[in-house]
């Protein structure tokens, strides 16, 4: 059983919303077994719909945690003595509970060197994480990483096509970590950081998409999805950031 209660940002929000961004691995499946069974109690009342949740409402789950237990399987790219490169999946964070880190420091429990992630991906985005396997090498490419040394790409498929095949921008990122957003402005403005984003057309289809390479010289929160939907080039299925 789970006992959680709504923070100020999940208020007037559905429940299926909060007990997803709550519990690790709980499915959509899942949430509505649990539903059907009148496994969740909100305010010490069973429910069985996805019913809207309001702040401080306590809400009892009953789910075993075997059931959110999620089976990974390393996709391994290259491995030697010094490094470990896997894979991501979606849905998955690189560090904390029931994390990607989590699960490669399981398998890999018997050496004097727990990997380390010398990078992060966000939860949703899939892409290549270098781990270190040793102190020596973790130095070195956390120094790499910082002096720029090891260049980062992503691949962002976007609403839109731009109409420069390459370009570099530079805005300014603010993180209101109360709404879990950011906001972008093309001026200054006081408590926002500089941040540089820079893309190159890879495709354009007929259907008003593209595909975009995008490097950051900046690592800031959400700033690709950001970045991209403030200049008319939202991501693809990407909730949170639209057009401005």
């Amino acid at each position: 059983m789970k006992k959680l209660i709504v923070p100020k940002k999940y208020n007037n929000k559905k429940l299926n919303k909060f007990l997803k961004d709550s519990i690790p691995n709980l499915s959509d499946n899942l949430f509505y077994k649990t539903l059907r069974k009148k496994d969740i109690k909100i305010n010490g009342k069973r429910v069985s719909q996805n019913i809207d949740v309001f702040e401080n409402d306590e809400i009892l789950v009953y789910i075993s945690d075997d059931l959110l237990e999620k089976s990974i399987k390393l996709d391994i790219v290259y491995e030697d003595d010094n490094i470990l490169l896997i894979n991501k999946p979606v849905n998955i964070e690189v560090v904390g509970k029931q994390s990607l880190t989590e699960v490669i420091h399981k398998q890999y429990s018997n050496c004097g060197f727990l990997p380390m992630p010398c990078h992060r991906l966000d939860r949703n985005t899939s892409g290549l994480i270098l781990y270190a396997k040793n102190q020596d090498a973790l130095n070195i490419l956390l120094d790499k990483f910082k002096n720029h040394e090891i260049e980062k790409h992503y691949l962002a498929l976007v609403y839109g096509i731009p109409k420069e095949k390459h370009k570099k921008m530079e805005a300014y990122l603010f993180k209101d970590s109360q709404k879990s957003l950011v906001y972008i402005s093309d001026i200054f403005k006081k408590g926002y950081s500089k941040i540089i984003t820079s893309y190159t057309l890879l495709e354009a289809y007929s259907d008003n998409t593209s595909l975009l390479d995008v490097e950051i010289e900046t690592g800031k929160t959400h700033q690709i999805r950001a970045h991209l939907a403030h200049i008319g080039l939202p991501i693809v299925g990407d909730g949170k950031y639209r057009y401005k």
